[in-house]
């Protein structure tokens, strides 16, 4: 059994770990809420430009656009299928991070010819430690989204696609379904496809016949790619805020382990000070009793003598 000097260092050891858990869960719970605002604002214009993408693909199914071409003509074991994958920069977040690189490498498993852009360092790390080519990895992007990186993002990937590079684009990042779950998932984002929609969009929205000028390539040349950014910029801040949720939640569980701890380990030091307390006791009267046993077998020698 341990002796009181070893459990009091462990408490000191825990306690000291815990300040940095509780230090670190304050931190996720005031960049969770600043997430949540963001999150507010952004919802409305990325679910109202979803919607204005679906009424466009009913009303123009056969019109002539790189962001509509599926492809078909190239066979299916010769498209480049790409996969954006959101990471964070930082762990102790859960299984947030293992579960979009578990995600993203069954879904590159399928395909033969796959390319990869990676937002967040750990995904970085996760993907070289497997010898997986990265081909670019956007910095500073994970703690940090806004529309300025979300569009540089943008910009790179409707290039490769327009180019015919890729001939897919799938986006796979953590969605918030409420204040204590996040589901990970993964969403196509080109080619669109005209039959159906992307998304089920909680917005109702009136569906009247409209007109499309100057004509319908160049209106829908002009919303895709702002509907494209909207989408990366809202899973961005999605994942961000799914992140502060889970490392949230996983500090407060760390705390929570540490209470244990620390009362078992309370417990355990009270019975070794009290046992050793118990034992001084002990020697104190065994030497008590032994002092004046010898003190009477000293007298009655003495008496003998005489």
């Amino acid at each position: 059994m341990a002796n009181t000097k070893e459990i009091k260092d462990r408490i000191n050891s825990i306690k000291q770990t815990q300040k940095i858990t509780n230090a670190m869960y304050l931190i996720s719970s005031t960049k969770l809420q600043k997430a949540k605002r963001d999150l507010t604002k952004t919802e409305p214009y990325f679910y109202g430009m979803q919607a204005m993408i679906d009424r466009l693909r009913r009303h123009m199914p056969n019109a002539d656009s790189p962001y509509l071409n599926d492809y078909a003509e190239i066979p299916e074991e010769d498209r480049v299928v790409a996969y954006l994958v959101i990471t964070a920069d930082k762990g102790l977040a859960g299984a947030y991070n293992h579960n979009v690189l578990k995600l993203t490498e069954q879904e590159m498993a399928k395909h033969k010819n796959t390319m990869l852009f990676v937002v967040g360092e750990l995904g970085r790390q996760y993907f070289e430690s497997r010898g997986i080519a990265i081909d670019e990895q956007f910095h500073y992007t994970a703690q940090n989204p806004s529309l300025h990186r979300s569009r540089m993002i943008t910009l790179r990937l409707l290039e490769l696609f327009s180019e015919g590079t890729i001939h897919e684009l799938y986006i796979v990042y953590t969605a918030m379904v409420n204040s204590m779950e996040a589901e990970t998932m993964i969403q196509k984002l080109l080619p669109l496809d005209v039959n159906e929609p992307q998304i089920e969009i909680p917005l109702d929205v009136i569906q009247e016949e409209f007109i499309l000028k100057p004509s319908p390539e160049a209106v829908i040349e002009a919303v895709v790619p702002n509907c494209t950014n909207g989408y990366i910029y809202s899973a961005l801040v999605e994942s961000f805020c799914s992140e502060q949720n889970a490392r949230m939640m996983a500090m407060q569980s760390a705390n929570k382990s540490a209470n244990r701890i620390l009362h078992d380990l309370s417990i355990q030091y009270n019975r070794v000070r009290q046992a050793n307390i118990t034992q001084e006791i002990t020697e104190v009267c065994s030497g008590a009793k032994a002092q004046q046993a010898k003190s009477k077998g000293g007298r009655k020698s003495g008496r003998r003598r005489k």
